[in-house]
């Protein structure tokens, strides 16, 4: 980790914060004059900087501003006196983490640089993924769509929402769209929206005021105001309380927002991403979804095909998968035999890139050799043994030998909590498939026939819900006894139970 720089004419100044930084085992470098940061900044970077506002020659604004023009995600952090509040707005319009005024409570200050530290590192770890992360893969026509779709917009600034399956790569076509920006150079912030309690969401997008709410201690900036003149991505938007929707719209519509408990508007110049897994029509008809926020959003589209509509992806993302694990390792990346890399590419994976990635992970732990034939791979995938070859015939010079027709067969992954977990179920033949599989087809083709739109969700959702009330059935209500038989997560059942409005789970 890279050291804290102090810049403070007040020699009395620096020995407090160091002194106190170093007793919490950290290490810092200090600086009389702004000057002095200054030259020292073309040949290194601190972690975090904190700067008095007013020093002989260049001031702490001018140092805040030299810096930012560079480095916009390195925290700031200005000292300035009570008094001098035009300092201390002057600091926040330019990009101030925060300010201390003095005189200041060590312990206090010391919080304070802690929290700049952790905003510091955590952008250093999504620089480092966006650095690591490749471009997108995919040779399969619907990908080479999203390809092009990603260059139209690459000079736009324009919304946009990604729709897709879980674990198709919504994330990282978000950071594509980022990344081939005019604000690529610009702060990219993600944030998922269904995995902050609802209480906090507020807090976690727009910031709050000290004294907002218990345990408010400090101002707190959000991440309309992290992304600013950047990108802010909001996965699983879908899922977004009612109530702060009607918050989101208001600032992609005039582009202000209130921190909370705050008076005083924040304008953001910030460009929106959104994405969801879920059928927003539907959500807006339940009532669920604002419909004006909906249409805010649904500028520019991008659908994300699921991994079993670009099958011939499967190998490109396989070896790619395999050579990453590996890396991470610090091994010799696994190679599948053309049988197990077939048998792969058969298999429809609704966990999407993400299950496979995972199977991958799996493959260079646990198969035993640098060949994957497949009887290595994970026997609940292919029940301990592998397809039965087609029986040898004997042809008479008379008679022409007849070409075997083979019986048709599917495979299927099941996704658990995002972990790896697999399970596969050969097919009957069509003339032995139970009553249910038909009455399925009989359903999709009536709703095919009547051009109902969203036929795959609609349907989906009619089969999640069939199942979890049998479960929930079958264990007298407890939800997680059910996620248990059914083979899924205790988060992944609790949200199905909401999304789907189901009734009678009960905790354990």
């Amino acid at each position: 980790m890279k050291p804290i720089w102090i810049v403070d004419d007040d020699e009395s100044i620096r020995w407090v914060l160091e002194k106190a930084l170093a007793r919490e085992s950290l290490s810092t470098r200090s600086f009389s004059s702004a000057r002095e940061a200054l030259e020292a900044l073309q040949y290194s970077t601190p972690q975090v900087l904190v700067s008095d506002i007013r020093m002989p020659g260049e001031s702490g604004l001018e140092l805040l501003q030299a810096v930012k023009a560079r480095y916009p995600g390195l925290p700031v952090i200005i000292i300035t006196a009570f008094s001098d509040l035009d300092s201390a707005v002057a600091s926040f319009q330019g990009g101030a983490f925060e300010y201390l005024a003095k005189p200041f409570d060590i312990d206090k200050a010391v919080e304070l640089i802690r929290r700049a530290l952790e905003e510091s590192l955590r952008e250093a770890d999504v620089e480092q993924a966006v650095a690591d992360t490749p471009e997108i893969l995919g040779q399969a026509p619907a990908m080479q769509d999203v390809f092009r779709a990603i260059g139209r917009l690459s000079q736009s600034n324009v919304t946009v929402l990604i729709t897709g399956e879980s674990g198709t790569g919504k994330e990282l076509v978000a950071r594509a769209l980022h990344k081939h920006s005019p604000r690529a150079a610009q702060p990219y912030i993600a944030l998922n929206t269904a995995a902050i309690p609802k209480d906090l969401l507020e807090s976690e997008l727009f910031g709050h005021e000290r004294g907002a709410f218990t345990g408010a201690q400090s101002m707190r900036r959000g991440r309309f105001e992290q992304a600013e003149n950047g990108t802010l991505f909001l996965d699983e938007i879908g899922d977004m309380p009612f109530d702060l929707q009607t918050r989101l719209l208001r600032v992609l519509s005039d582009g202000h927002f209130y921190r909370v408990g705050g008076h005083q508007p924040q304008k953001a110049n910030v460009r929106v991403i959104a994405a969801t897994h879920q059928n927003l029509e539907q959500r807006v008809r339940d009532g669920l979804f604002r419909e004006d926020l909906y249409h805010r959003l649904n500028v520019i589209r991008l659908r994300l095909p699921s991994l079993r509509e670009r099958h011939e992806d499967i190998p490109l993302l396989t070896r790619h998968f395999l050579a990453q694990s590996a890396k991470q390792l610090g091994g010799e990346a696994k190679r599948m035999s053309d049988p197990a890399m077939q048998f792969l590419s058969k298999l429809d994976f609704p966990g999407n890139v993400r299950q496979l990635e995972n199977l991958c992970n799996w493959i260079t732990v646990m198969a035993p050799g640098q060949t994957v034939e497949i009887k290595d791979l994970p026997a609940d995938l292919t029940h301990g043994k592998e397809p039965a070859s087609p029986p040898a015939l004997v042809a008479t010079p008379s008679t022409p030998a007849p070409v075997p027709q083979p019986e048709p067969v599917s495979f299927s992954v099941s996704p658990v909590n995002d972990a790896y977990s697999t399970s596969s179920a050969i097919a009957s033949p069509a003339s032995e498939r139970p009553n249910w599989i038909s009455l399925l087809e009989s359903e999709a083709a009536s709703m095919l026939a009547a051009g109902q739109p969203e036929v795959m969700d609609a349907l989906g959702r009619q089969f999640e819900s069939a199942l979890i009330k049998t479960a929930l059935k079958h264990t007298n209500g407890r939800k997680n006894d059910a996620a248990v038989r059914l083979g899924i997560g205790r988060n992944t059942i609790t949200r199905k139970i909401h999304e789907l409005g189901i009734d009678g789970a009960k905790e354990e």
